[in-house]
C-alpha cells in the first residue's frame, strides 16, 4: 500500500527544488561541445550522482546529524534559507550562473551535485524521511517519488535540446519563474516550521 497523497507531496516538492526544466539551459551550456552520445552519458551520470547523494542522506542523514549534534529544526532552518536563495536566483534569472571547473567532469560537478543533489533536495528528503517515521507505505511513497524524480531529471537533460525547441526560450523561462515562486513559498514554510519547533522546544508555545 502506497500513501498516494504523501508521494505526490514528496514528488512536487522535489520537482520544484530540483527544477528539471531549469536544468535545460545549464545542461545545454555545459555540454555544448559534446557529441550526442556524450550528452546522453552525461545526463545518465549526472542523474545517478544526484540520486546517490540524495538517497545517501535520506538513509544516513539522521546518523550524521546525531554525530554532529545538529537538530532537525536547525537543519530545516538552514535548508529553508538555502532554498530561499535558490528561489531568488530562479526569480531573478541567475540560475545559469555556474560554470564547470577546468578538468572536472561536468556530469559530476556541477550537474550531479550541487545542481541535482543539492542542499535543498537533501534537506527536503531528510524531512520527509523523518515524517515517514518508519511507516512502510510512506517509505515506499518516498522511494517511488525519488524514482519519478530521477526519471524526470534524466528525460529533461537527455532531451534538453528537443524540449527547449518545443517550449521556446519564453516557455523555459516561464517554467523556471513559476518554480521559483513555488520554491520561495516552500522555503518560507520550512523557516516558519523550524521556528515553531524551536519555540515548542523552549516551551514558549504549545505543540
Amino acid at each position: 500500500m502506497i500513501d498516494t497523497r504523501f508521494m505526490l507531496e514528496v514528488f512536487v516538492t522535489l520537482f520544484v527544488i530540483v527544477d528539471p526544466p531549469g536544468t535545460i539551459p545549464i545542461f545545454m551550456a555545459l555540454t555544448n561541445t559534446m557529441a550526442s552520445r556524450q550528452k546522453a552519458r552525461a545526463a545518465l551520470v549526472a542523474t545517478g550522482v544526484g540520486m546517490l547523494v540524495i538517497v545517501g542522506f535520506a538513509v544516513f542523514g539522521q546518523f550524521i546529524l546525531n554525530y554532529m549534534h545538529i537538530t532537525l529544526p536547525a537543519l530545516q532552518f538552514a535548508g529553508g534559507l538555502l532554498l530561499l536563495l535558490i528561489a531568488l536566483q530562479l526569480l531573478s534569472g541567475k540560475e545559469g550562473e555556474m560554470a564547470a571547473s577546468e578538468g572536472v567532469n561536468v556530469a559530476l560537478v556541477p550537474l550531479g551535485t550541487p545542481l541535482l543533489g543539492g542542499p535543498g533536495a537533501i534537506v527536503a528528503v531528510m524531512l520527509f524521511v523523518n515524517r515517514a517515521d518508519g511507516s512502510l507505505p510512506r517509505v515506499g511513497s518516498i522511494a517511488l517519488a525519488l524514482l519519478a524524480i530521477a526519471l524526470m531529471m534524466y528525460v529533461f537533460m537527455r532531451f534538453s535540446g528537443m524540449i527547449a525547441r518545443v517550449l521556446g526560450d519564453g516557455g523555459v523561462t516561464l517554467v523556471t519563474r513559476i518554480s521559483g515562486v513555488l520554491l520561495a513559498a516552500i522555503s518560507v514554510q520550512m523557516l516558519f516550521d523550524s521556528m515553531h519547533s524551536f519555540l515548542v522546544g523552549w516551551g514558549l508555545v504549545a505543540a
